[in-house]
């Protein structure tokens, strides 16, 4: 692979917290598409959004092809635990990769929303620990 077919990594974007649901689906879809676009052909796994959080860590998101999403928490951001059981009704994994169904990604990111510092895609990342969620 020359340098010009290596996949560069976007870069990161103050977060500007939403004022309404419509706000968020906005930023949910523009996010999308820029990930389609930023992909292209290119076989990759693990794309997805990383949201760094104001008092420290990070959040991975990737949806998998059954729609569900899958978290990775960095042990830096455990403190976030009790917001993403709060806003999902899913207890904390084994792991640092947390499993939630489909539905659960609008009211998480409505429950961070003034937690998050920035915000970048993500067109490739390893979940660690992933079969323990």
């Amino acid at each position: 692979m020359n340098s010009s077919e290596e996949i560069q990594e976007p870069r990161e974007y103050p977060w500007l917290p939403f004022d309404n649901i419509t706000e968020l689906e906005g930023w949910m879809e523009l996010n999308n598409q820029e990930l389609q676009k930023q992909l292209g052909n290119k076989p990759t796994s693990g794309q997805g959004i990383c949201l760094r959080l104001l008092h420290g860590g990070e959040i991975y998101f990737h949806t998998n092809s059954d729609g569900d999403v899958l978290l990775e928490v960095t042990p830096e951001a455990e403190w976030v635990h009790p917001v993403i059981t709060a806003c999902t009704q899913v207890q904390p994994p084994k792991g640092q990769v947390w499993l939630l169904p489909q539905f659960s990604l609008t009211p998480l990111l409505l429950g961070l929303n003034t937690l998050v510092a920035t915000s970048r895609l993500v067109l490739k990342h390893s979940y660690r620990a992933h079969r323990n969620y």
